[in-house]
């Protein structure tokens, strides 16, 4: 007869935990197997694997050693994209691998990458692997000291995903989250609007924007079955490009926060297409830095104008609606209004085109005191306001219309001097 454990062992299945706790002697039977294959170390409860990439070593177009030397030729512009005066150097970029693709209760990072420029322009890259879930605790203190000694941490798609999803994990063994005090750039946002909006990962930006192109590269669908399989069997080797993916993703990261930086600091003239003059000059109008971002638009409004692009008709529309905007804000009028006199010649879509003729009235009307030329935009602006869907444009329009006639029958119905 079964004693009364047996018996409750056999209704009450283990949980999730309970199975990856099981597993870990076979991780120790193996400890040989995971410090060789991936060229680690334990240290206390805690593997890390530690790789310096020398400043000569090539990277797309450049080496590590040029990229370190535009992130710390243009870091005291860092403050411009984080959106705080404390981003500083040192940068720490870091990045995860997840047991789950989506986030979610339950979803762990058994997999943390960070790395830093050295003085001699090598990265490093320190690389935390949760071997044993037993172990998770000593990992996530191991790297809240490497992050804590940040000036900035710098992370893609790291404030919707990365941060959270290892808040969560601190505030389950009640550890403080320090990081969460440190400035924070993420630098999937100005990417896209840099770079690319649509498939805008790592990998199709360090092709674009790098020249760099990995070979042999495992997919990131791959990753959780691939620590799964780890965690089952104690065998390493579907680790090993699990590794050099979380690497190779740190380093683009550090190249591309290098780029963005260097266009930041260097100005209009290191925009090498009309979208990044145009992304530039957004990123100064938001940093109240009103004179570089003219000179973005205006450079944007050039660079679109002999742009082949199928896009290039959308960006010169962008661009000179932009730098209208610009302009006004700068006080500078009559370029302004230039700016919405070719945005409406340049058949732009209808609701920028009631924009611009709302302004070119607006401006004749108050600035020019030409009410003829103020009533025939504000006529042109009911007629478009009229295919628009919101109620308001229209009345709006109409109002406008009004005063106008208002004012130019009074002017009629003034007796002439003798």
């Amino acid at each position: 007869m079964s004693s009364l454990a047996d018996r409750l062992r056999g209704i009450i299945k283990p949980n999730r935990a309970d199975v990856v706790e099981r597993a870990a002697p076979a991780v120790d039977a193996t400890a040989g197997d995971l410090e060789t294959l991936l060229d680690g170390r334990w240290y206390g409860h805690c593997f890390i694997v530690e790789r310096r990439l020398p400043a000569s070593k090539k990277y797309g177009r450049d080496t590590v050693g040029d990229l370190a030397g535009r992130l710390n030729a243009s870091a005291s512009d860092a403050p411009l994209v984080c959106g705080t005066d404390a981003a500083r150097p040192p940068f720490v970029f870091f990045d995860l691998e997840t047991t789950g693709l989506s986030g979610g209760a339950g979803t762990q990072a058994f997999l943390v990458g960070c790395a830093w420029f050295e003085d001699d322009g090598s990265l490093t890259t320190r690389q935390y692997l949760l071997a044993r879930y037993s172990d998770e605790r000593a990992m996530l203190a191991a790297v809240a000291e490497d992050l804590g000694r940040a000036g900035a941490i710098v992370s893609f798609n790291g404030k919707s995903f990365d941060a959270p999803l290892l808040e969560t994990r601190y505030l389950f063994h009640r550890i403080d989250w320090t990081p969460s005090q440190r400035p924070h750039i993420d630098v999937l946002h100005p990417a896209r609007r840099f770079w690319k909006e649509d498939d805008c990962s790592l990998v199709v930006l360090e092709q674009q924007v790098l020249g760099a192109w990995r070979d042999g590269d495992v997919s990131g669908y791959e990753i959780p079955a691939r620590y799964f399989q780890f965690v089952r069997s104690g065998d390493a080797r579907p680790l090993v490009e699990v590794f050099e993916h979380n690497r190779l993703d740190l380093v683009s990261l550090a190249g591309l926060t290098a780029r963005l930086l260097e266009i930041v600091r260097g100005g209009p003239d290191y925009a090498e297409n009309a979208r990044e003059a145009l992304a530039l000059g957004h990123l100064y109008a938001r940093a109240r830095a009103d004179g570089r971002a003219v000179e973005a638009f205006e450079r944007a409004v050039t660079l679109a104008a002999t742009s082949r692009s199928r896009r290039a008709s959308f960006l010169t529309t962008d661009a000179l609606r932009a730098l209208a905007l610009a302009y006004r804000r700068a006080r500078r009028f009559d370029e302004a209004a230039r700016c919405w006199t070719a945005l409406i010649e340049s058949g732009c879509p209808s609701a920028v085109e009631r924009e611009a003729m709302e302004a070119l009235a607006i401006h004749h009307e108050h600035r020019r005191r030409d009410l003829e030329s103020a009533r025939l935009f504000a006529e042109r602006n009911l007629d478009v306001s009229g295919r628009q869907p919101r109620e308001s444009l229209r009345v709006a329009a109409r109002q406008r219309l009004a005063r106008i006639e208002r004012k130019l029958s009074a002017v009629d119905s003034r007796p002439l001097l003798p």
